[in-house]
């Protein structure tokens, strides 16, 4: 077993002997606040900590009793997919005063808690620490009434808060998403998709509202995730005479061929002078002044309670794995906790969870970067189309490789409309290369990808193969640096080229991400959770999921932590049978508990021996008399219906980016007449390194990529393995590093001479 060279500390050294945790859910709910409960509880009985519950959030705490439970193991079984919060939330104006915070500690005391884990929104996590800071005062008082002695107040001297944010609006500076924001997101442009096809039918403009008193996020991505004509958000108030500009936008929009218009409103948005604009005034006008054409204007309201799914998604899987993470680190913040400490929030930042000040966050009332990069794409795909651009004497060519993926054409429409507000004559090629070479290249205007965001699959169309030296899977990739090296005898090919990941694998070297593996997670996690349903009530079951990815264990491994799996199969770790029958013993003794199920996955080409078959038998034969199996292979159906809204939204924006740099190469290397580009750094992959999209020459990745397999040599997300483990009962290792991110331990597949 190899283990990493760089360790600071390990994470066996961080007990949680003698130490209770508390942990609440406050405020509105939000989808994902039961798995981050979960995972609280899990990690801190794992390291030996007690855990409780406090129902009913601050009102819990404030009346004690009954309301403070001790959580045990299997207390947390089956809150994953889950929506709400299981543990109760309420809005306590007692916790507002000192008595009630009086009455919150004293009861805290009595349970030895000194560690609070709170699950909220700004409020919650100020309330919280307002109640750290008057912890030593309000232990002195209850000393002097009587309530507690002083060996109690010396015992329980320092209280530590955590905080993670649960907010559909995303309205907390410091991190990138809340708790619960991306089942919102799903929840609205679901109830889009399903308009847009009455609207298309009849030619009518329908004026969405959605939440959002004091924040515009949900109104400004799902403006993006559906390809909105206008979007009105109380960060931005529109310009006096915004009626004539939007209706100007809604008959160009017409004119162009488009049969319906989206128009999306957030409840809190105003004009310049403070008044509120409506989803009926909006109606009003489009009615009055729009519809020249007879078309008929609708309003729909997403109210409180309905962009509130039962369901959490898997909240972009890949950023927080349904929040166990964050809970996780959450856990590690306390055990880590001095009396210098301050309060903490764990927040997302990229893919990464990381620890803020949180009474620095709550101070921050300004617009988050991650909030602005959204309203900058959304000027360009949605506004830029009414201005009048200047043309350019460039033709640029846009065109899908390999295996569809959920959000291609989202990326197709962001590219094309990019590229046509930067003056560019935009073109379309059918087919991926095999199109290309055979000529079935076309020029694509902007009414043309009207309505693409919301389909799946790819409408150009793709093939997998071309000639036998492109692999499937990385056929884009090396087709790229086939191109590229073939500037040398054509000059043809000296031209600006870029490459966007769009695999459901996630196996694309050069970034963390790509195009559709949200997508296929959501799919996955929404099977395992409906799979696992099979199981309640009856007699003990256990489930063998083969999911797709190649030899990529990306899906099987992120899947199978947001769906709460007991064992996940993959090629990147090598399993024998001792392994195997480790996993079968385990799935025994949790059957015993009083849990009826057991979730396995296996990645397709984890091994060529151990197959899904293999293993099936081998778990039915061993589980005799303690449960029985069943065996599900995903295939196709990973690949989704619908893109999510992130993958729409990650499409947008990265084909909004490459397509500048397209045109920013484009006129660097345009010389006498021409365009001649043939250095390295004008045939890149533009890809997602933690947060930022970086351009990266082909060139030079070809030493991070290991093209027998059709996988990256490192791959960030092995990191989140060891949770899954943790979260499943097993024993395992971290490594903690000073920043208190946690890195992977596990064995590294020797090299081949």
């Amino acid at each position: 077993m190899a283990k990493r060279q760089d360790t600071k500390k390990f994470f066996e050294n961080l007990s949680g002997s003698g130490k209770s945790i508390g942990v609440l859910t406050s405020g509105g709910d939000a989808q994902g606040m039961n798995a981050a409960v979960r995972a609280v509880v899990r990690m801190g009985i794992y390291v030996g900590a007690k855990v409780y519950f406090i129902h009913e959030g601050y009102q819990g705490m404030v009346d004690g009793g009954e309301n403070i439970e001790e959580a045990s193991w299997e207390s947390v079984s089956s809150m994953l997919q889950v929506g709400g919060t299981v543990i109760g939330s309420a809005r306590c104006k007692e916790f507002r005063s000192h008595e009630g915070r009086l009455k919150a500690a004293h009861h805290l005391v009595q349970h030895g808690i000194t560690n609070l884990c709170v699950i909220g929104g700004d409020g919650s996590l100020t309330g919280a620490n307002l109640f750290r800071e008057e912890w030593s005062g309000l232990l002195e008082e209850l000393v002097q009434q009587g309530l507690i002695d002083q060996e109690a107040a010396q015992n329980n001297s320092e209280l530590h808060i955590v905080g993670m944010v649960g907010s559909i609006d995303n309205d907390f500076c410091g991190t990138d998403m809340t708790i619960g924001t991306d089942s919102a997101l799903h929840r609205i442009i679901e109830v889009v998709d399903a308009i847009m096809t009455t609207a298309q039918s009849h030619q009518r403009t329908f004026v969405l509202e959605v939440m959002g008193r004091h924040c515009g996020y949900l109104a400004l991505v799902s403006a993006l995730a559906c390809g909105a004509d206008w979007v009105l958000i109380p960060e931005m108030p529109p310009e006096d005479g915004w009626e004539e500009q939007m209706c100007q936008k809604l008959s160009e929009s017409r004119s162009r061929g488009s049969r319906l218009n989206i128009i999306i409103v957030a409840e809190g948005a105003t004009d310049r002078h403070g008044k509120a604009i409506t989803v009926d005034n909006v109606k009003d006008v489009s009615t009055l002044t729009c519809d020249k054409e007879e078309t008929k204007s609708r309003t729909y309201r997403c109210g409180n309670n309905f962009i509130r799914p039962n369901w959490p998604s898997c909240i972009s899987s890949v950023l927080l794995c349904r929040p166990g993470r964050m809970g996780v680190e959450a856990v590690l913040a306390l055990l880590e906790a001095s009396a210098t400490t301050p309060a903490c929030v764990v927040s997302l930042c990229g893919n990464q969870a990381v620890r803020l000040p949180l009474m620095e966050c709550v101070q921050m009332f300004m617009v988050g970067m991650y909030f602005q990069k959204h309203l900058c794409f959304l000027n360009v795909c949605v506004c830029d189309g009414c201005a009048v651009n200047p043309q350019s004497s460039f033709n640029v060519a846009v065109l899908n490789v390999g295996a569809p993926a959920a959000g291609m054409n989202a990326a197709v429409r962001s590219a094309v409309r990019v590229g046509i507000s930067e003056g560019h004559k935009m073109f379309a090629v059918n087919d991926g290369f095999e199109g290309f070479y055979k000529g079935q290249i076309k020029e694509i205007k902007w009414g043309d990808v009207g309505g693409w965001t919301g389909q799946g699959g790819s409408i150009l169309g793709t093939k997998r193969k071309m000639n036998s030296w492109l692999c499937p899977v990385l056929q884009a990739f090396l087709g790229v640096m086939e191109l590229s090296a073939a500037r040398e005898k054509y000059n043809e090919f000296c031209v600006p080229m870029v490459m966007v990941p769009a695999t459901v694998s996630n196996n694309i070297p050069g970034s963390d991400l790509s195009i559709g593996a949200d997508t296929a997670l959501n799919a996955i996690t929404d099977t395992c959770d409906r799979i696992k349903q099979s199981a309640s009530g009856t007699k003990r079951r256990v489930f063998i999921i083969e999911t797709m990815g190649g030899y990529c264990g990306y899906l099987a491994s992120v899947g199978g932590l947001a769906a709460g799996a007991d064992a996940v199969y993959i090629y990147e770790e090598p399993f024998d049978i001792r392994d195997l029958q480790s996993n079968v013993e385990h799935l025994t003794e949790k059957m015993k508990t009083g849990i009826q199920r057991g979730l396995v996955l296996r990645n397709e080409n984890s091994n060529v021996n151990f197959t899904t078959d293999f293993i099936y038998q081998l778990y039915s034969e061993e589980g005799k008399g303690v449960f029985d199996c069943r065996k599900n292979v995903l295939g196709h159906m990973q690949q989704g219906g619908a893109p999510s809204p992130f993958d729409r939204n990650f499409g947008t924006k990265i084909s909004a980016k490459a397509i500048q740099w397209i045109s920013k190469k484009l006129k660097e290397s345009y010389k006498e007449g021409k365009v001649f580009a043939n250095t390295e750094d004008t045939a890149c992959l533009l890809g997602m390194r933690r947060r930022a999209l970086v351009f990266q020459p082909v060139v030079q990745l070809k030493e991070e990529t290991d093209f027998v397999h059709r996988i990256p040599k490192e791959q960030w997300w092995l990191k989140l393995r060891p949770l899954m483990k943790i979260l499943a009962k097993y024993k395992t290792s971290y490594d903690v590093s000073d920043s208190g991110q946690l890195e992977h331990v596990t064995r590294i597949r020797p090299k081949k001479d």
